[in-house]
């Protein structure tokens, strides 16, 4: 019982140090869009969404996959920031928004980087998908390979720009989920969507995502544009320990999707507050272990656990541990499920992640065994 009175402790505590009024939360607003989502990056919570899994064109929004392949290319050290490319003369003759590269010339990746990530620039994105792959239709590849990884089941991609093609598409909800792992697992890279501006070959670029300069909590992520796709904008916005992600697929113009998306991240704000609940690897609980060379094994979440709630019902959480089987007994691998860690709100589940043991515990003495056996009798 003391186990399950800290772990109701641990909360509570907490919860008293939160301030917030409880305040309703209306339904999410209604954009003239064809889709749309936002989601914290922390839970992974949806708060608002429509026709998310609708299949779109996704232009130039595109590049945050072809980006998030190159990042982990260079996490991997396959390439690196100084390595020097030379143009193409298909990554030179690159129509729609481009950085200006000159066919033949070496350019650095890092310049590349930021020419497709700040400047939108076609002709930097063949660049690099050649220089990781060898050629676009090769990378186009690992973009699907990675599409899958991540769980983007709605996704096909057969170019690295986004130039319309009938076998190249996506959904709102698979680009909520692609710049939530580009964050997650790519920090350092994602700070590149930030930069207002950019200049290579004399030639100043602003970056399209209007929101950088409207908003100063927005840092990142894609703008993407064609006649079939429309004005789209993937952004991200922190304030305090909350981050957001809108996707905002075809809108009339490059006004209205600033907008919509801005009218989406203040929603989420403004109803809505995002909690960490437990880190991974806090000891939320000890459980007796029968016939293992030690008595008492640590159950916590093998992740952080985050919750996003209607502002003011952070005391009105229900923090419980389900599932434990009875007995548990030895051996126990470390990492290994024993239960579930459930977090609920007025009688509904809203989050919940494995119980794991927290540390290895082998079977116990040929003595310690049968003592064990007998005790169980009586148990």
């Amino acid at each position: 019982m003391q186990g399950i009175g800290l772990f109701f402790c641990f909360l509570l505590t907490f919860s008293f140090s939160t301030q917030g009024a409880n305040i309703p939360v209306p339904a999410a607003p209604k954009l003239a869009a064809s889709s749309w989502v936002l989601l914290d990056h922390g839970s992974n919570q949806v708060l608002a969404q429509h026709n998310a899994d609708k299949r779109i064109e996704p232009a130039s929004i595109t590049k945050i996959m072809t980006s998030y392949v190159v990042y982990q290319a260079l996490e991997e050290g396959l390439i690196s920031m100084d390595d020097q490319v030379q143009i193409s003369e298909k990554a030179w003759r690159m129509k729609g928004s481009r950085m200006f590269i000159e066919v033949n010339k070496w350019v650095s990746v890092k310049d590349l980087v930021y020419g497709m990530v700040i400047q939108s620039g076609n002709d930097a994105a063949v660049a690099l998908a050649e220089h990781v792959a060898g050629s676009e239709e090769a990378f186009a590849d690992q973009m699907n390979a990675t599409a899958q990884r991540l769980g983007m089941l709605g996704s096909h991609f057969v170019n690295v720009t986004g130039w319309p093609n009938a076998d190249h598409y996506t959904t709102a909800k698979d680009v909520s989920v692609l710049s939530r792992a580009l964050i997650n697992d790519f920090p350092k890279h994602y700070a590149i969507y930030g930069i207002k501006e950019f200049t290579y070959n004399s030639i100043k670029q602003p970056n399209r995502n209007r929101l950088l300069w409207r908003d100063s909590s927005v840092d990142g992520l894609k703008t993407g544009h064609t006649d079939a796709a429309g004005y789209c904008l993937a952004a991200s916005a922190k304030r305090g320990d909350m981050r957001l992600i809108s996707v905002v697929m075809g809108t009339s113009s490059d006004s209205a999707r600033a907008k919509y998306s801005q009218t989406l991240l203040n929603y989420g704000f403004r109803y809505y507050e995002t909690h960490k609940l437990y880190s991974a690897g806090d000891s939320l609980r000890q459980v007796r272990v029968w016939k293992g060379d030690k008595e008492q094994l640590d159950l916590g979440p093998a992740t952080d656990l985050f919750v996003t709630i209607p502002r003011g019902q952070y005391k009105n959480l229900k923090p419980s541990l389900e599932n434990i089987p009875v007995p548990v007994e030895a051996p126990v691998l470390k990492a290994s499920e024993v239960g579930v860690i459930q977090v609920a709100l007025d009688g509904e589940v809203i989050a919940s992640t494995p119980a794991v043991a927290l540390q290895q515990i082998e079977e116990g003495s040929f003595f310690s065994q049968a003592l064990d056996t007998i005790l169980l009798l009586f148990e």
